[in-house]
């Protein structure tokens, strides 16, 4: 009986060790989910695992901030992030906005740039599809 608890106790510490070193790097929509039908405003809530947020202009490695690309998708890695009204920066580093779109079907591109805006390429991207009502 002692046996397995102290095999059931180490098998845990092992899972509990190795989960707590590996942390992919990537951006998420928190809110809204994938497919979601949604109302004006949009409510949108970014989240990055693996980075750190800075503001525009920070260049400290391993930071940057939130773009939101409406009906867009990932930018290779390097090319500087476009500012315009499909192309949103958050780069006092929100987490979250408001947006009005159109009735109907959307896409939406979370992408993550550094402080000169440039894009970290598509594996710091995520893309949702949004139905507007």
């Amino acid at each position: 009986m002692l046996k397995n608890k102290w095999l059931a106790g180490f098998a845990l510490a092992g899972l509990l060790a190795v989960s707590g070193v590996a942390q992919a790097e990537g951006v998420s929509f928190v809110q809204p989910a994938d497919g979601a039908s949604v109302t004006n405003p949009v409510h949108v809530v970014f989240g990055v695992d693996g980075m750190k947020i800075a503001p525009a202009g920070t260049m400290t490695e391993g930071t940057g901030h939130h773009h939101l690309l409406i009906d867009g998708k990932a930018l290779p890695k390097g090319e500087v992030i476009p500012a315009n009204d499909k192309s949103l920066h958050f780069g006092k580093g929100q987490t979250e906005t408001d947006v009005t779109l159109p009735p109907g079907d959307h896409t939406l591109t979370l992408q993550f740039g550094d402080g000169a805006h440039r894009s970290y390429g598509p594996g710091m991207s995520k893309t949702i599809t949004v139905h507007v009502k």
